[in-house]
């Protein structure tokens, strides 16, 4: 209950529901206790003292009184499921939100850690199975211990050992139950992770159906598919079979306690000196069958219970987890467009890979910097650390002279405009996709987003499309081609007119003449900007201001496009390179 103890502020939060519930489950129990009573007494009376004029009067009466008291347990039962079930939502609702929104305050490099399926277990799975414990697990075990405080009581006033004798069975009820409901429950987890693996061979072969067709791959994911589902077949059935047998475990036992109760209520009435009648015994009767549901769902509950701690247990790792990088402060920052690297250094933590060494330079207000590499050369760390996903290991990083771990993140990134390498488009509008850029508060004319997607040299595009911006993209911009895509991330860029703006290889999928016109356009917008682009073409950097040459993590060459070309080292045998590429292109062409 360690684990569990940590939802105890939602109790608190929720203690007039549970309070109430608690009640109404002490008025209904109260009334379910009388019912039982009331046709004891009526059997004694038509036993001892039958009247054959006024029995129906007395039959009416009773069964009157037995009929109010069951109504009104039926309203308090509503009642009681309203307050504590609704308690158990409400908290559910809570604790997803708490959740997600840790989640969004979780550094960069947790989501590098942790797999998405996992994440998304966490706040779904994980949270449904504590809120079986917070709504049934504790509207039955509450009303378990008032039942039965209620049923023993009445039961000991009536004949102590009969009752002695009669709730013998009943822990023995609850072993085998809980034994039956642990190997369902096993079973059913085995279902469940099997019914997970199809899940992830149909939504790999739905996802990546474009390269399982290009290598003929159906048959395999066939075979993949089929011993899954023959898997998963097997041990469905085999949970069927386990849950055949618990509820003809539970009659069974209903049964025996009831031929007990009757056989040894008889054995104590025949006895001399007996005050115990017929009519008692059919209220013992009845007592037992209130018990064996109750007592049977001890099993029940407690395997919820357990199921629910390792749930919260998997949830208070992460809730537990603190963001490595924090906003150190909500004061104002206005960015003034200078950037300084002064030797940084950082090594990833997991693989011990040094990323970036010893790394120096500095951007003015209104330049471009540029940032040549092959793949896996830094160039992506930067641009992590300039945005303080990550802090650097060694050495500083300063905007406008001042440290980046002292000022305003959150400020600072509202500012940025970043056109990521791997473009990220969500299943909605263009429209909606291109003003995801804007911040909080900020809206934009659709002439505006016009203006942005000519930049782009997307709005012949978008044009094209019948229903313009307000086309409905497929999952993750599928029906784009990979030029487009990468056109609208930078009009998302734009559209929130950054003081900084990150250019991260952005335009790899386009050809070197679209490369040209955005290049040209992107001028007008970007002069009074700080710029950093980063790249492993020559021809997307050329017209930086400054370029820098990085070969694993390190800075080998810095200066403009003429002059790196005119000292003669890597950038200029790149640059060799791709021209001689691009002629030969051209020739084929």
């Amino acid at each position: 209950m360690k684990s569990l103890s940590y939802l105890n502020k939602y109790f608190f939060k929720y203690k007039w529901q549970l309070l109430l519930g608690i009640l109404f489950t002490f008025g209904l129990n109260y009334l379910y206790v009388q019912m039982p009573v009331i046709v004891g007494s009526a059997v004694d009376t038509l036993e001892d003292n039958f009247d054959p004029e006024n029995w129906l009067n007395i039959a009416l009466t009773m069964g009157g009184i037995y009929i109010a008291f069951s109504l009104g347990k039926g309203i308090l039962l509503f009642f009681q499921r309203q307050m504590i079930i609704k308690m158990s939502r409400y908290i559910e609702f809570d604790l997803k939100n708490e959740i997600y929104a840790h989640y969004q305050r979780l550094s960069y490099s947790f989501y590098k850690r942790n797999s998405t399926g996992d994440l998304m277990n966490r706040i779904s799975e994980d949270v449904a199975k504590v809120r079986m414990y917070l709504g049934p697990g504790v509207m039955y075990t509450v009303n378990l211990v008032i039942l039965f405080a209620f049923v023993l009581y009445f039961m000991l006033n009536t004949n102590i050992e009969l009752t002695l004798y009669v709730l013998a069975p009943l822990p023995l009820m609850s072993f085998l139950i809980y034994k039956v409901s642990s190997t369902m429950n096993r079973q059913s987890e085995e279902v469940q992770r099997e019914q997970s693996r199809i899940s992830t061979i149909v939504q790999e072969s739905f996802s990546g159906i474009t390269v399982l067709k290009a290598y003929g791959g159906e048959s395999r994911f066939e075979s993949q598919f089929n011993t899954s589902s023959d898997s998963y077949l097997k041990k469905q059935m085999n949970l069927v079979k386990t849950n055949a047998l618990f509820m003809p475990t539970i009659t069974f036992l209903i049964g025996m306690s009831t031929v007990l109760t009757i056989y040894l209520g008889g054995v104590l009435s025949a006895e001399a000196q007996s005050t115990l009648s017929s009519g008692n015994i059919l209220t013992f009767i009845f007592y037992v069958n209130m018990l064996t549901w109750p007592f049977a769902s001890v099993g029940w509950v407690t395997s919820l219970v357990q199921r629910a701690a390792a749930s919260q247990e998997r949830i208070n790792e992460f809730l537990q987890e603190q963001p490595e990088i924090s906003n150190p402060t909500q004061e104002p920052f206005q960015f003034n467009g200078k950037i300084s690297f002064n030797n940084v250094s950082y090594t990833y933590p997991n693989s011990g890979i040094q990323a970036i060494k010893n790394l120096s330079f500095t951007v003015e207000k209104g330049q471009t910097i540029a940032i040549l590499g092959r793949t896996g050369s830094g160039k992506s760390s930067v641009i992590n650390l300039v945005m303080r996903q990550f802090d650097p290991t060694e050495g500083s990083i300063s905007i406008d002279d001042q440290p980046l771990s002292s000022i305003n993140v959150e400020d600072f990134r509202n500012q940025t405009g970043v056109v990521p390498q791997e473009v990220f488009l969500f299943s909605d509008s263009i429209r909606n996709n291109i003003k995801f850029g804007l911040n909080e508060g900020e809206d934009r004319t659709d002439e505006e987003l016009d203006e942005i997607m000519k930049v782009a040299h997307v709005y012949h595009n978008v044009t094209d499309f019948p229903d313009g911006l307000d086309t409905l993209l497929g999952e993750r911009g599928v029906n784009l081609s990979g030029g487009q895509k990468q056109r609208l991330s930078i009009c998302r860029a734009l559209i929130r007119k950054p003081k900084f703006l990150i250019l991260d290889d952005c335009l790899s999928a386009v050809d070197t003449e679209t490369e040209e016109i955005i290049l040209n356009n992107l001028k007008g917008q970007i002069q009074d900007n700080t710029t950093l682009i980063v790249s492993h073409r020559v021809s997307s950097i050329r017209y930086a201001d400054k370029i820098i040459v990085l070969e694993d993590g390190e800075k080998i060459e810095e200066g403009s496009h003429e002059e790196l070309l005119a000292k003669k080292g890597v950038y200029h045998e790149v640059y060799q390179k791709q021209l001689l590429e691009g002629e030969q292109t051209e020739n084929k062409d």
